[in-house]
């Protein structure tokens, strides 16, 4: 049953995705010293989506209690949802590069009034909720491991924000938090 809801979770992931417009387009300007993130995750993600699954089956580093796969699978519903929410509020302004796109605005409002970065936090939620359905410490730490290119993204962003939207950036950034609230 658990393994039918992961994979019910994923496909809607996987198809609320073809719904968005997010893309890949370097815009009117974009940061291409950030584009090494890409092989970080694609690492990241490729060890993330394995070595997981691999650890639990052969009982390498597992955590216990079948009640934390079922917590993994929320945490990871939950993930994806924050994960894809940001690509549906930005529209095109959404780029999987660090870019300013035509017609970009400063979206300060709904989960943004928040959390300045919510499509990563999404990220490493899912990841972490991945990582309890199979009960896999090494999962944990590859997540953890991910915050390393993200922070790389996130400052990239910032900056590029800065220099694109001035004073403006400069409030919304002095009431927001960056990934998690109270936190960071």
């Amino acid at each position: 049953m658990r393994t039918l809801l992961m994979l019910v979770i994923t496909f809607a992931m996987v198809v609320a995705a073809m719904f968005t417009q997010g893309n890949l387009s370097p815009g009117k300007r974009e940061d291409r010293a950030n584009r090494w993130v890409f092989w970080a995750f694609g690492v990241s993600g490729v060890l993330g989506a394995w070595a997981p699954a691999y650890t639990d089956r052969i009982g390498f580093w597992t955590l216990d209690g079948d009640t934390l796969r079922w917590v993994g699978l929320a945490i990871y519903a939950a993930g994806g949802a924050l994960r894809l929410w940001p690509v549906f509020v930005l529209g095109r302004r959404f780029s999987g590069l660090v870019a300013i796109q035509p017609g970009h605005e400063l979206v300060t409002t709904g989960i943004y009034r928040v959390i300045r970065n919510p499509s990563y936090l999404g990220m490493i939620v899912t990841a972490l909720g991945w990582a309890l359905v199979f009960r896999s410490g090494v999962g944990l730490v590859l997540g953890a491991l991910t915050l390393i290119p993200v922070v790389g993204r996130i400052q990239a962003e910032e900056k590029m924000l800065a220099s694109e939207f001035g004073p403006a950036w400069d409030a919304y950034r002095s009431r927001t938090w960056r990934l998690l609230p109270f936190v960071y």
